[in-house]
């Protein structure tokens, strides 16, 4: 779909589905999504759902990106982590639990991640010392079942280089 919308030559980087949305990094590292936006999971601004690509607001240098069920999350150039939509269980990772966010909000603590992976209600990134952090509902590997709107790290994991998340694990 997303060839057959842009005008000229686009290329996706990284494509992602969520549960109503899509969103890809084109090669101009811009974001664009498209779909239901109830939560603000598009991340331009509005709640109006879209058919046809529209460019979350503000990420200029992203390299991948990664939708969970509302929410969405950008890996930028330097290591940040930028994520929007639906903050139920502080799957945004800024510190906060509620208040979605239709416009991307920085993931509080992350500087050096090389992937980032987004469930149902949380997220999860792959660092650049190997170390896994997630946030959001929890259970979420760190030796409680207590959510975080901050991310947190799973214990055990020292060597990582990929990260998935799913429904609630």
């Amino acid at each position: 779909m997303l060839a057959a919308q842009a005008q000229g030559s686009v290329t996706a980087q990284s494509v992602a589905a969520g549960g109503e949305h899509t969103c890809a990094v084109l090669s101009s590292d811009r974001v664009h999504c498209w779909g239901e936006n109830t939560q603000g999971e598009l991340g331009n601004g509005t709640t109006e759902s879209s058919d046809t690509p529209v460019e979350a607001q503000g990420v200029s240098n992203a390299v991948q990106v990664a939708a969970g069920r509302e929410h969405t999350c950008a890996l930028l150039s330097g290591g940040h982590i930028d994520c929007w939509g639906e903050n139920s269980a502080g799957q945004l990772g800024n510190g906060t639990k509620g208040g979605n966010s239709d416009k991307p909000v920085e993931v509080k603590g992350i500087s050096d991640a090389t992937q980032v992976a987004a469930g149902y209600f949380h997220t999860c990134a792959v660092l650049s010392t190997g170390h896994v952090d997630c946030w959001g509902a929890g259970p979420l590997g760190n030796g409680t079942s207590e959510s975080s709107d901050t991310p947190v790290e799973v214990q055990g994991i020292d060597n990582a280089t990929q990260v998935t998340a799913s429904y609630l694990h």
